[in-house]
């Protein structure tokens, strides 16, 4: 079955930098828009960053613009997310998941519900 394997979280000062990366298999990697998701306690899971199948593409939450990057390396399947300037708000446990554009007819989307397929999550701590 597919799976999606997050990596690279842990603990970081403010104003630190963490990347994560998310492998995929079992799972046609270049015909799946992929996303960056973010869950803290007590709150919904919420959209950080999206990207395109070929890569061509980004979309970043506002809470993310200037700080984050999204990127994808469709021949090894991985999705990552560099984070820079850290911040205390951005602590989290962090999911990438895929998301069929042919099924939604976009390039990407912000919706959870979008998405047929997420990791286990990795933890992000920002310590102030």
């Amino acid at each position: 079955q597919v799976q999606l394997v997050e990596s690279g979280g842990g603990l970081v000062q403010a104003g630190g930098s963490l990347r994560l990366s998310c492998a995929a298999s079992k799972l046609s990697f270049s015909l799946y828009a992929m996303g960056w998701f973010r869950q803290a306690p007590g709150k919904e899971r919420e959209f950080v960053s999206g990207i395109s199948r070929s890569g061509g593409r980004t979309d970043l939450a506002d809470s993310a613009k200037g700080r984050f990057t999204i990127s994808r390396d469709n021949a090894l399947s991985t999705v990552s997310l560099q984070m820079d300037n850290l911040k205390p708000d951005d602590t989290a446990v962090y999911y990438c998941a895929a998301v069929s554009t042919v099924r939604i007819s976009a390039w990407t989307s912000r919706r959870v519900e979008d998405y047929a397929y997420w990791g286990q999550g990795t933890q992000v701590t920002v310590s102030s």
